[in-house]
């Protein structure tokens, strides 16, 4: 078993607020929509999207790893923009993975615009190799779906207000 951590940082034109209200609060509506050939659909499971929510992201064929995922909310802070999951089942988990959990911060510039991190915290399971070609693919996959995310919010100036 091998625990590690991979991060991305991206710097966004977007307000902060709106990138935090689109990303956390309405996620489950959003995905789908602007990635209709890779996610289809986001059902919460439990709760209302607050801390104890679990939600189930499903996937279409055009993910070959994995056909779902569903994640707890663990942490949401509103005032500071973090927001913190965990992956409960599906995804990597019991094929690769033993756990992970997530951090997404984002935090306003002065000048406009934000800074959005994003921490992945994960267990390999024991005998699974980290395979650091895959890991780099899912993390360029995450940075073109967010400047996908961040060209929509840009093109829609009035949505997430």
């Amino acid at each position: 078993m091998v625990s590690g951590t991979a991060t991305t940082e991206d710097l966004s034109e977007v307000e902060a607020r709106r990138l935090w209200n689109a990303l956390v609060k309405d996620s489950h509506n959003l995905l789908p929509k602007i990635f209709p050939d890779f996610f289809s659909s986001v059902t919460l499971l439990q709760g209302d999207g607050g801390v104890g929510t679990i939600k189930q992201l499903n996937f279409t064929p055009a993910n070959r790893d994995f056909s779902y995922a569903k994640e707890r909310v663990d942490e949401m802070d509103e005032e500071n923009m973090v927001f913190k999951y965990t992956t409960i089942q599906g995804g990597l988990l019991g094929k690769k993975l033993g756990a992970s959990n997530f951090e997404l911060k984002i935090v306003p510039k002065k000048e406009g615009g934000c800074v959005v991190s994003w921490i992945c915290n994960y267990e390999t399971l024991a005998g699974a190799p980290v395979d650091e070609g895959k890991a780099q693919e899912m993390k360029e996959q995450s940075n073109a779906m967010f400047k996908k995310i961040e060209q929509y919010l840009l093109s829609n100036p009035s949505l997430y207000c």
